[in-house]
C-alpha cells in the first residue's frame, strides 16, 4: 500500500506543481534515523514522504485513529498513534524498535502550542538516544493545500546535517533539544542551506 500510494503521490505532485529537495546528501544511506520536520498541514507529510529515498514511519496524533477505516488506512501507510498530551511507554517503544531495525521515523515537533513543540522535540531526542540513531532536522516551505499547490507555489524540503545524541541525563537531553531547535531555526532562516548536488 505504501509503495503504491507513494508512486501515485509523486506522479500527482509532478503534474500539479513543483517540489524541490535540498541537501538530500545529508540523509544517511543506511541504518535507521529520525527526521524532524516543520509541519503546517497534511500536504507537507505527503511531500516529505515522496522526497525520502526510503519508506518513512510517521508518529501521528491518536485522534486520527479513532475512525476505523481511517485508522486502517493510516497504519498501512506506516503511521502509528501517539498521545501528544500524555505519551505512553509505547510512544517510545514503537519508534525505538523501528529505528533499531533500520527504519526511518518521521516526527513533526511543531505544534499549535509552545508546550507541545518543546515536548515533542524532547521526545525525538529521547528516542534518538535510546535507539542510538542520528537525528536529521528538516524544514518544509510551500503550499499547505492542493489549491495552493495549483497556484504554482513550489514546495521545498530542506534537510540539515544529521547529529547523534550521545547524552543520557535529563540536562544533556535538554541541551540536545535546544540544539535541534537551533538547527531547525537556522534552516528556516536560510543560514544552513547548502547547494544540492
Amino acid at each position: 500500500m505504501y509503495a503504491v500510494v507513494s508512486r501515485i503521490a509523486k506522479l500527482l505532485l509532478g503534474v500539479l506543481g513543483k517540489y524541490e529537495v535540498r541537501n538530500k546528501n545529508f540523509l544517511p544511506s543506511k541504518g535507521g534515523y529520525i527526521v524532524t520536520c516543520t509541519h503546517t498541514g497534511w500536504l507537507d507529510v505527503v511531500i516529505l514522504a515522496v522526497c525520502l529515498p526510503r519508506p518513512i514511519h510517521f508518529m501521528a496524533k491518536q485522534e486520527l485513529f479513532h475512525i476505523k477505516l481511517l485508522s486502517a488506512f493510516l497504519r498501512k501507510l506506516n503511521a502509528f498513534p501517539v498521545n501528544r498530551e500524555n505519551p505512553s511507554p509505547s510512544s517510545i517503544k514503537i519508534p525505538v524498535k523501528l529505528l533499531k531495525s533500520g527504519e526511518v521515523v518521521g516526527i513533526f515537533p511543531g505544534g499549535t502550542r509552545t508546550t507541545e513543540d518543546v515536548a515533542l522535540k524532547r521526545g525525538a531526542i529521547t528516542i534518538a538516544s535510546l535507539a542510538k540513531v542520528p537525528v536529521v532536522p528538516a524544514i518544509y516551505e510551500g503550499p499547505r493545500t492542493i489549491r495552493e499547490l495549483l497556484k504554482v507555489r513550489k514546495a521545498t524540503i530542506t534537510f540539515g546535517e544529521p547529529f547523534y545524541v550521545e547524552s543520557k541525563t535529563k540536562e544533556e537531553l535538554a541541551l540536545c533539544t535546544v540544539q535541534l531547535s537551533e538547527q531547525m531555526n537556522a534552516l528556516q532562516s536560510g543560514r544552513l542551506v547548502a547547494v544540492e548536488e
